[in-house]
């Protein structure tokens, strides 16, 4: 198992969920948990907080008007505003490498569904339609395709479908189960995930689809940009944690505790 290691960390940022339930908010930190800070001051329930490859741009969930909905955050200006705020459930927004458009997940006709538009909310557009519920999309690299997790037959997979809309595909992840919370690597070779096995397992799977590797105790995996390295939430003692780990040599190594005992859902700028 090889992976590529194209670009340094040392100056990059992630962002993540800071605390729990009510008194949750969108933080930022470097790599390693230093010079943390809270980007909003909602005092609500945050979720899902993810970089807009190459700008200082974040995308992320809040319940700050009473329901969930989707925000664009402009870090320089301090400039925000909704861009998906429809009827039911608006989730997971994932913005595009190429910075053109972000897939999300809405339950505005009914079922929980996969859809993409533009970066200001226009031009929505469903990929899925179906009564299983599709979850966490990703983008492949070259922005020309979307990997979710959903159910097939009543199992849980992985899928990709083309952004531009098509035929759903499905992603082998052969010797785990539960497959969910993908994550594709900058280089384009692998696809990490939370497996559901007893315990939340951090696995990586090639991008075509075949046999997954377990790595290591954990959930909500991001990649580093040179698609060596995942920040990764680890539970101890009831308190939920990040870490990150070198996926060859599988070491981990704890992010310095910041803002708040429960820190989830971290996003690596890339």
């Amino acid at each position: 198992m090889l992976f590529r290691s194209n670009k340094g960390v040392a100056q990059t940022r992630i962002v993540f969920k800071a605390g729990a339930g009510m008194n949750s908010e969108v933080c930022l930190a470097d790599f390693d948990g230093h010079n943390a800070q809270a980007v909003t001051s909602d005092n609500t329930i945050v979720a899902a907080p993810a970089w807009s490859p190459g700008r200082q741009v974040l995308y992320y969930t809040s319940y700050k008007f009473g329901r969930p909905e989707i925000f664009f955050h402009d870090l320089a200006s301090g400039q925000r505003r909704a861009i998906a705020r429809y009827g039911g459930s608006n989730i997971s927004p994932a913005p595009s490498p190429d910075g053109s458009k972000v897939a999300m997940i809405l339950s505005k006709d009914g079922w929980v569904d996969l859809y993409v538009c533009n970066t200001d909310g226009s031009d929505l557009k469903r990929l899925t339609k179906t009564p299983e519920d599709d979850s966490s999309p990703c983008w492949s690299p070259d922005s020309q395709w979307i990997c979710f997790a959903t159910k097939v037959n009543g199992r849980r997979k992985l899928c990709k479908v083309p952004a531009a809309g098509g035929a759903v595909q499905t992603i082998r992840t052969d010797g785990v189960s539960s497959p969910s919370e993908p994550d594709w690597s900058p280089d384009g070779r692998w696809i990490a995930f939370t497996a559901q096995m007893g315990n939340f397992e951090i696995c990586v799977v090639p991008a075509g689809g075949g046999t997954a590797t377990v790595l290591v105790d954990g959930k909500d995996s991001s990649w580093s940009p040179n698609s060596r390295t995942l920040v990764f939430v680890r539970q101890d003692s009831g308190e939920a944690h990040l870490s990150l780990l070198d996926v060859p040599t599988k070491q981990v190594k704890d992010v310095t505790r910041v803002l708040s005992r429960n820190n989830s859902q971290p996003s690596w700028a890339r």
